[in-house]
């Protein structure tokens, strides 16, 4: 799943050439609440959550999110960003921040909108996109009180 999501080089600012050792380490660094969506017994998809900033930014959180290719489309990111936003507030998070999400995709974009993510600044040309070039990022935030 690391290569299908980062492999492309379209919607993470990442080495899409990275090896299995350092994805695994990206993933699963310490600090970070790592969680897996299983349909049948295969894994359909994995989201991170963790504080965006260190000390008095801690009580801001922060998450990444992939989801299986052959999994898109079945509610899948729907069901992991709900639980993501649920388990944020379990954990004592009280707003929930995406530092870098590509404008070039637009369904998470329309996702998290719809799971009350504002747009709240655009880092123009923030991002080197392989097919399209220079493209903006947002900045997305949303309260969780």
């Amino acid at each position: 799943m690391f290569r299908a999501v980062f492999g492309p080089g379209d919607t993470y600012a990442v080495d899409p050439h990275m090896s299995r050792e350092e994805a695994l380490a990206y993933w699963f660094r310490p600090g970070t609440h790592t969680y897996v969506a299983e349909e049948n017994r295969h894994v359909v998809g994995t989201y991170i959550l963790k504080p965006n900033q260190a000390g008095p930014g801690s009580h801001v959180a922060n998450a990444a999110f992939m989801v299986a290719p052959d999994a898109r489309g079945q509610g899948i990111g729907r069901a992991m960003g709900e639980h993501c936003l649920s388990e944020a507030r379990r954990l004592g998070f009280r707003a929930m921040q995406f530092n870098f999400v590509v404008s070039t995709n637009t369904s998470a974009i329309h996702l998290w909108e719809q799971l009350g993510f504002k747009i709240v600044g655009t880092l123009p040309a923030a991002f080197q996109h392989p097919q399209k070039g220079y493209v903006d990022v947002y900045v997305m935030y949303r309260s969780l009180l």
